[in-house]
């Protein structure tokens, strides 16, 4: 398959959102990291971005949508919770998760009776959805396991000319994937932390609580594998002025704000997993709420 790259421009976008209605895959920028997008009811295109990735089924999709009527239309309930959280962060890097209608195709969810949705805080994603006319589910675009791009060159270098089409909007501001958080049962339970924090939450609807691991089964979101987020140079996590002693290393100076630091980190990775080192270092970051994200990619990124 040819792969063509494509600016933000309304030509590049019409072209896109064909090749998503013909059930090609896109891979388009997203405030957080860059997606690798299908249409989200269309079960054959889904099983390409499973191909795509090398994911595994039990690993959901994410389905991006341009507005809450949109997200509406995917799911047998929308609480209160969910119109007051959609009110705060919509657009932007809140994902919730809800019980789907029966014509959200079971591939996309793993099997799950539940959809995760969100709306993007990027033009370039949004315009995308409209002119497409449909829901768009879209992981990270990279392989299964690997550093999540967060350029269109990423996205290049990491699945070649697995993907029809790549919108170049340039760096994405937020960095790291989104807070998934279930809405589906009585009680609201983080699934993966982002940079919506628990607090901020849990300033809007009341207690969150946290999700209790599982390795059985379908996953209830995605990025719940013990290794992911990972260079392929090993990275090790260390206590402030102590490195690794064997071999050649590169020890990566990270802002002190979180939100900073989550916008440079997978660019940074990258970077540095190019320069041919034994090891990458990083400094364990701090114990807290706003970190929690941050801990939460780099803790899987080591794991080995």
């Amino acid at each position: 398959m040819e792969k063509k790259t494509c600016p933000n421009n309304a030509t590049g976008i019409s072209q896109a959102a064909e090749l998503i209605r013909n059930g090609e895959l896109v891979a388009f920028p997203t405030e957080t990291v860059y997606g690798l997008g299908a249409n989200a009811l269309d079960p054959a295109a889904i099983e390409k971005i499973y191909a795509a990735k090398g994911r595994p089924a039990t690993s959901p999709l994410i389905v991006h949508v341009s507005s809450i009527e949109m997200a509406r239309g995917l799911v047998r309930e929308w609480p209160e919770r969910a119109e007051k959280l959609a009110a705060k962060f919509w657009p932007g890097p809140l994902t919730l998760v809800l019980p789907k209608l029966p014509h959200v195709p079971d591939r996309l969810t793993a099997g799950l009776d539940t959809v995760g949705v969100r709306m993007p805080a990027h033009s370039i994603a949004l315009a995308l959805i409209q002119e497409a006319g449909v829901p768009i589910a879209a992981p990270s675009a990279n392989p299964f396991t690997e550093l999540s791009p967060t350029t269109a060159q990423h996205v290049r270098d990491g699945l070649g000319d697995r993907v029809a089409m790549v919108l170049d909007g340039g760096r994405t501001t937020v960095g790291i994937e989104s807070t998934v958080l279930s809405l589906a049962g009585s009680r609201a339970v983080l699934l993966r932390p982002g940079m919506v924090t628990k607090a901020e939450i849990e300033a809007v609807i009341g207690p969150v609580e946290l999700l209790g691991i599982s390795n059985e089964g379908s996953h209830a979101s995605p990025g719940l594998h013990a290794r992911h987020y990972s260079p392929k140079t090993p990275l090790v996590l260390v206590a402030p002025g102590q490195l690794p002693v064997a071999g050649r290393g590169t020890l990566l100076r990270m802002p002190d704000n979180p939100r900073e630091y989550a916008a440079v980190l997978y660019e940074r990775l990258h970077t540095a997993d190019a320069q041919g080192w034994d090891w990458i270092a990083i400094e364990q970051p701090p114990r807290t709420d706003e970190w929690s994200a941050i801990r939460d990619r780099l803790e899987r990124a080591t794991s080995r």
